[in-house]
């Protein structure tokens, strides 16, 4: 049990190196400004250098900032309701679905663009029901569900790959649209991600309670009034709801729905009334942690934020899946 000055305390402290990471970003690049010039080029007068940061750098950060928390609170919710410590959107093909559909749709239906991140939401629906589909079998073993939603995974990736071959590589550009580096991004795009995460986010939080009760036996849950179906099918649809609007912005982001839950237990421990906001701050800061290093590492090349979190959740990933096989059998 994690006391109430210890959350306080993590979330005082990841707020300010948030703030921190923030003004460090805005800052990494061949144009600095320091602070009384940026507000004074934001809010008071025009300055060429602070509008050129305004256009560019602006909306990556705060796209990164929407994407890291949408994809984290998703992760948490998902591993509330299949109650299985490795679930990730990535790893069991929601983020793979959702980008399958979205590039359908700017390939053949450009007219119907403002909408791709519906259609996203729909490939991210089919992709979580083939999983949670599969893995039912008198109950959910959390080995087997990796394993489906690895397969589903790599379906979606192959239907991809195979759609970019048998077209000769015509309709790439739809795909590089979808699955382009955050530093491609404008603030259109932001708007859009701003309007449906923020949605997403405000559900999340009216279900904190229900995912505690999932935790429970169903048998237990029912007992004491909670529909236990409902509840996980309300919970899952804003999961994916998540997951799907941010990969049609920013592209799939392996491991961050993983990662994120994990320390926030450790740091907050397993109250979701306390853990979905937590992930919300810190899923926010390691995305754009992730982007802000991807920029300075290889300089002025960069690295995407996908790479990186691939790169560092891969071992982070192989770790908790050696914890989990002594802990469950099939």
């Amino acid at each position: 049990m994690v006391s109430k000055s210890r959350q306080i305390l993590a979330f005082v402290i990841t707020a300010i190196l948030l703030i921190a990471l923030f003004c460090l970003a805005v800052n990494t690049g061949s144009l600095q400004v320091n602070l009384p010039q940026l507000l004074s080029g934001l809010f008071v007068a025009y300055d060429p250098t602070v509008a050129t940061i305004y256009d560019l750098r602006f909306p990556r950060i705060l796209i990164a900032l929407l994407g890291g928390a949408a994809v984290a609170v998703s992760g948490a919710l998902l591993q509330a309701v299949l109650r299985n410590p490795l679930a990730d959107p990535g790893i069991i093909g929601i983020s793979s679905g959702a980008s399958f559909a979205a590039i359908i749709i700017v390939a053949f239906f450009p007219m119907l663009f403002f909408f791709t991140p519906l259609f996203a939401f729909l490939g991210g629906i089919i992709a979580f029901a083939l999983v949670y589909g599969l893995s039912w079998k008198g109950g959910f073993s959390p080995l087997r569900i990796i394993l489906i939603g690895v397969a589903v995974n790599a379906m979606f990736t192959g239907l991809l790959q195979a759609f970019n071959s048998g077209t000769g590589n015509v309709y790439e550009g739809a795909a590089n649209i979808v699955n382009a580096n955050i530093s491609m991004k404008t603030w259109d795009d932001f708007t859009t991600l701003f309007v449906w995460v923020v949605i997403g986010l405000l559900l999340s939080l009216t279900i904190m309670q229900r995912c505690n009760l999932l935790a429970l036996e169903d048998k237990t849950a029912r007992s004491l009034g909670v529909r236990v179906n409902r509840s996980r099918l309300i919970i899952s649809l804003i999961a994916v709801l998540l997951a799907s609007i941010s990969t049609s912005i920013i592209g799939p982001i392996s491991f961050l729905g993983l990662i994120v839950p994990h320390i926030a237990r450790l740091l907050v421990g397993s109250n979701h009334k306390v853990l979905i906001p937590y992930c919300m701050i810190l899923g926010a800061f390691i995305l754009l942690l992730t982007d802000t290093v991807g920029r300075v590492i290889v300089a002025p090349n960069e690295i995407s934020a996908a790479v990186v979190m691939a790169v560092v959740g891969g071992p982070f990933f192989i770790a908790l899946l050696c914890g989990t096989r002594r802990k469950y059998v099939g």
